[in-house]
């Protein structure tokens, strides 16, 4: 089943149109990849508008960390997400998004990219893991 993203059967009253055409298949659209914290990787390039391809993250084990302090980045594992802004629902379920807290080896990052998008998990650092050496 397709997701409908075109906007000609609603006014903006609120009110329905008739439908004066049949849907085109460049008003398509996809339901949302939710991308999940797992053991194993998956990605799946899918085919978009032009003949273009967007590789989307199903699941994923590592981030890629900038410390801003340092200026440099790590690929690090993910253990679980923390809080959503997007969704409560999507932190209890272990999925990110942009925007997304997620509790790594080094510490707490923030996710910057859009993983069901761009096929990648990029992340800032907010809170460094405290390191005890006895």
């Amino acid at each position: 089943m397709g997701v409908y993203q075109g906007n000609d059967f609603r006014k903006i009253s609120g009110g329905r149109r008739r439908p004066h055409r049949k849907n085109r298949k460049y008003e398509l659209g996809r339901f949302p990849t939710l991308t999940m914290v797992d053991v194993r990787e998956k990605r799946v390039k899918v085919r978009v508008r032009g003949g273009n391809l967007k590789v989307k993250v199903r699941r994923a084990t590592y981030a890629n960390v900038m410390d801003p302090s340092t200026g440099k980045s790590r690929k690090v594992k993910v253990l679980k997400v923390l809080e959503t802004g997007a969704n409560r629902e999507y932190a209890r379920r272990n999925i990110i998004v942009k925007g997304a807290l997620i509790e790594t080896e080094v510490g707490v990052a923030k996710v910057t990219s859009r993983p069901g998008q761009d096929g990648v998990i990029n992340a800032v650092l907010v809170e460094a893991k405290e390191t005890s050496e006895a």
